[in-house]
């Protein structure tokens, strides 16, 4: 199946889920024109990191993408530094450098060859609107429960990859066979249903940086399945990668800890 094929299927299924919650829960779905613009804003962003990630999948090994999308971290305490005059400190611009060491180490492979340049530029597209997201989430004065937000975010993903779909001349594929139509279930339902409630459960249970320093393990996951479901290749420099980005996004998470509880 193509790419937004595969995405349309991962958000529609998840926006179904999701209104059914909404709908056991009694929750309105109506929202002012003001909240309807920061909704639309928080969709645009979302669509664009998805879409990037999902076709940098093209051009390097998955594990690879999802250890370089996981610089957003630090992409987002740089961006508050810069335009939301956050104070910069030298946990700041350590993070920074070892993000920025990580990825190049990444990069260049140990023959002496290079990830594909694209993408490369694909991966850090996502991680900068995933940032954005987050950023817009933080900052807007949006009043409502994560299943409304995720109730528009997760529709106007859907409606995106359709657009994407036809502009691009690429048709909707349905799911060829049974097993398909159960991978297909399992992106909207796993991904992005259990892993949002889980992540609630788990700030609750152990507080939110602990939930937010576990979360970071989530480039080794992929990068451990892409190696013994998928082989793809690992090497050290691979493995010294992904401890630098970790490392950077470890650093952000206990500086902000540390000024929210001071």
């Amino acid at each position: 199946m193509n790419t937004p094929s595969v995405l349309f299927y991962r958000f529609g299924l998840a926006w179904i889920i999701v209104a059914i919650i909404m709908l056991f829960r009694r929750e309105r779905i109506k929202v002012t024109k003001r909240e309807f613009t920061t909704l639309s804003a928080l969709g645009i962003l979302f669509i664009l990191s998805s879409l990037t990630l999902y076709l940098s999948f093209h051009h390097m090994p998955a594990g690879i993408a999802s250890t370089i999308l996981f610089t957003y971290p630090v992409m987002t305490a740089a961006i508050m530094a810069l335009f939301f005059r956050e104070r910069i400190t030298i946990a700041t611009v350590a993070s920074i450098t070892l993000a920025l060491a990580g990825v190049l180490l990444l990069y260049w492979g140990d023959t002496g060859g290079t990830l594909s340049f694209v993408g490369v530029i694909l991966v850090l597209v996502s991680a900068l609107t995933y940032a954005l997201y987050i950023i817009v989430v933080d900052k807007s004065p949006l009043q409502m429960s994560s299943f409304k937000i995720n109730f528009y975010v997760l529709l106007y993903c859907a409606l995106g990859m359709v657009a994407f779909a036809l502009a691009t001349g690429q048709p909707l594929m349905l799911p060829p066979t049974p097993r398909a139509w159960l991978w297909v279930g399992w992106l909207a339902v796993v991904p992005a249903i259990m892993a949002l409630v889980m992540m609630v459960y788990a700030a609750r249970y152990i507080g939110s940086t602990p939930t937010a320093i576990l979360g970071a393990l989530e480039p080794t996951t992929a990068v451990l399945i892409g190696i013994f479901v998928f082989n793809e290749p690992f090497s050290i420099r691979l493995l010294l990668g992904i401890i630098l980005i970790l490392a950077a996004v470890t650093i952000v998470v206990l500086r902000k800890s540390r000024e929210e509880s001071a």
